[in-house]
């Protein structure tokens, strides 16, 4: 497969999550070569092949647990019985998954928000700082890797990237406002939604959407109040609360 760098690409530009596997060892007779590549999608579909037969069937099984774990693999194979060869050759390969950056999207720049910027930088997180206020872009400064945006709330459900990979965090400037993007963020696929609030303002959201919007399972799948229990109540120390949950639901500690 000569054109994997070009297929990886027109799968990055659709943020198609794939695996890349890679042959990175060939001792004695195999029905393959070092460096031989092959691409595998969520929906099984491949482009190049590793050498075919069931070895190659059970790396694509293989790349799509990779692909939902987000997780590089390494594997070695003898080539006996198991996968119908008597050549014993031994095979090593290396399954890596792509186009699987969290997207982080902070609605709400006030200081906290500000300061997760910040603090994040430099983190896996793709960070969209998202803001209702007019022209309040104008009173905050960010680093060129954020993206800022003001669009009202009503395109959210079209503009945010929601799926597996998408990471939310809600503290505007507006209770409404927070619990509008609550819900939305509970009735669309998301991997973590963290809400700023005291416990009135929990039970009075878990109220509402049970009782309002019929959501039984209420404010529970929501982190609230949001951020690790580490003390301090200046922004920057909420900030780092924040991030250290993230950064500990992402790396699944």
């Amino acid at each position: 497969m000569n054109n994997w760098i070009e297929l990886l690409y027109e799968f990055k530009q659709k943020k198609q999550p794939v695996a890349l596997v890679t042959i990175t060892k060939v001792l004695g007779s195999a029905p393959c070569k070092i460096s031989s590549k092959m691409i595998v999608t969520k929906q099984k579909e491949i482009f190049g092949t590793i050498g075919g037969g069931k070895l190659e069937f059970q790396v694509i099984d293989e790349a799509i647990i990779a692909i939902k774990e987000n997780k590089i693999k390494e594997f070695s194979y003898t080539l006996g019985p198991e996968f119908e060869q008597c050549c014993g050759g031994k095979v090593e390969l290396i399954i890596e998954p792509m186009n699987q950056t969290p997207e982080l999207f902070l609605f709400g720049a006030g200081h906290i928000g500000i300061e997760l910027c910040t603090i994040l930088k430099d983190t896996p997180f793709s960070i969209t700082l998202l803001d209702t206020r007019k022209n309040w872009k104008n009173n905050i400064q960010l680093d060129n890797n954020i993206t800022f945006s003001n669009i009202p709330f009503d395109l959210y459900k079209h503009e945010v990237n929601w799926g597996e990979n998408c990471y939310v965090v809600i503290m505007t400037h507006d209770h409404k406002l927070d619990f509008e993007i609550t819900a939305l963020a509970l009735h669309s696929k998301t991997n973590y939604i963290g809400l700023i609030g005291s416990k009135t303002k929990k039970n009075k959201f878990n109220n509402l959407l049970k009782k309002e919007l019929n959501f039984e399972a209420g404010i529970s799948p929501v982190h609230c109040p949001v951020g690790l229990d580490i003390g301090g109540h200046t922004p920057k120390e909420i900030a780092i609360s924040i991030a250290a949950e993230l950064l500990k639901e992402y790396y699944e500690k």
